[in-house]
């Protein structure tokens, strides 16, 4: 029983943690007042809603070690979104 405990524990504890550490979506005015740098651009073309695409492009930002994204376009084409953003850190 313990263990099962344990394991429960450590899964919440690093869901939460993950979730800490997500690329965070700014409005292109925050970048010069946070005077941040660009680390480089990403692009999605999958998921079939809004939030799908936004956490989409906040993994790819951690991948290139950014902390912060703006989304410099979307569409939609059926069930499909495609969007780009550029990454900041």
């Amino acid at each position: 029983m313990k263990r099962v405990t344990g394991i429960v524990s450590a899964l919440l504890i690093g869901s939460l943690s993950a979730g800490a550490y997500a690329a965070e979506e700014l409005q292109k005015d925050k970048v010069k007042e946070m005077n941040l740098t660009k680390v480089g651009d990403i692009s999605i073309a999958e998921g079939s809603a809004p939030m799908d695409a936004k956490e989409e492009l906040s993994k790819k930002a951690d991948e290139l070690g950014g902390k912060y994204y703006v989304i410099t376009s979307g569409q939609k084409h059926g069930k499909d979104i495609h969007a780009t953003a550029e990454v900041y850190k």
